[in-house]
C-alpha cells in the first residue's frame, strides 16, 4: 500500500516538490494511518519460521540472481566452487556457474581448475581498482591523506622506527598492545597506498577533462583562481 504524505512509494524516488498525484476522495482511508498498516517487506513473515529464511525470501524477492551471485562474489577471497556460491546467492549451480565463467572473462572473477572442479573468487586487482575508484571520488579525500599521514607520523616518534617491519624483527620483546599497533600500522601504510593511488586517479582525469575542452573555455580557465585550494600530494 502507498500510503501518500506518510511514505513514498517502494516503486519509485521521492519527487523534491512533491508526488504528482493525489489520491482521491475515495482513496483516502476513513481511519488514520498507524506504524501497523505500513508493512516494508515484499515477503510475509508468518510463512516462515526462521528469521534466515525469511531474510534469504526478502532478498531473493528483490533481487536479481545476476546480483545475488555478484554480490556473494565481491565478498568472496577464498576460492569456493560454483556449488557454494550457488548455495549462497540461492540460484542454481548452473546458473552460477554460467555467470561466474562470464564474470571470469569480463576480469572480475578469478577462476581457479583443481582436481575436484573449478573454483572462483572475487579477482583481488579488479577489486582494488574498484575501491580506488571509489575513493578517488571522495571530497575529503585528501583529509583522509593527511590524517593517515598524521598517524603514521605517531607512530614513528612512538617507536622510534621508520616502519612495522623494522619494529618487528628489533631486539625489542613486544607485548600485545605493541603487535596490535603492528598490525594498525600495516594497515595505515596501505590504506595510504590506497588514497595516494585515487589522489593520482583524481588528478589525471581532471587533466583529462581539461584536455577535451574546447580552446576558448580552456583559456577561460586558466584564467580564473581556482576555487578549492587543494594541498599537492606528497
Amino acid at each position: 500500500m502507498c500510503v501518500y504524505g506518510m511514505v513514498y512509494c517502494m516503486t519509485g524516488d521521492p519527487s523534491p516538490d512533491g508526488p504528482d498525484e493525489f489520491p482521491s476522495e475515495e482513496e483516502i482511508p476513513n481511519e488514520p494511518v498507524t506504524v501497523d498498516d505500513i508493512d516494508p517487506f515484499s515477503v510475509n513473515d508468518d510463512d516462515f519460521e526462521d528469521i534466515d529464511d525469511f531474510a534469504a525470501a526478502e532478498w531473493k524477492d528483490q533481487s536479481t540472481a545476476d546480483e545475488r551471485i555478484r554480490t556473494v562474489i565481491n565478498r568472496t577471497t577464498t576460492p569456493k566452487s560454483a556449488s557454494d556460491i550457488s548455495d549462497t546467492a540461492l540460484v542454481s549451480e548452473t546458473k552460477a556457474r554460467t555467470t561466474l565463467n562470464k564474470l571470469a572473462e569480463e576480469g572480475i572473477v578469478r577462476s581457479h581448475q583443481t582436481d575436484s572442479g573449478k573454483l572462483y573468487s572475487r579477482d583481488p586487482e579488479w577489486h582494488l581498482l574498484k575501491q580506488i575508484r571509489k575513493l578517488a571520488t571522495s571530497e575529503t579525500l585528501v583529509n583522509q591523506i593527511q590524517r593517515i599521514k598524521q598517524e603514521l607520523t605517531e607512530y614513528k616518534s612512538k617507536y622510534d622506527v621508520n616502519g612495522p617491519e623494522e619494529l618487528l624483527i628489533s631486539d625489542k620483546e613486544l607485548d600485545q598492545n605493541e603487535l596490535d599497533d603492528i598490525s594498525h600500522w600495516r594497515t595505515a601504510e596501505r590504506e595510504l597506498s590506497h588514497l595516494r593511488a585515487a589522489y593520482r586517479l583524481k588528478e589525471a582525469k581532471e587533466q583529462a577533462s581539461i584536455v577535451d575542452e574546447p580552446e576558448d573555455r580552456r583559456t577561460d580557465n586558466q584564467t580564473t583562481t581556482p576555487s578549492n585550494n587543494q594541498a599537492p600530494l606528497q
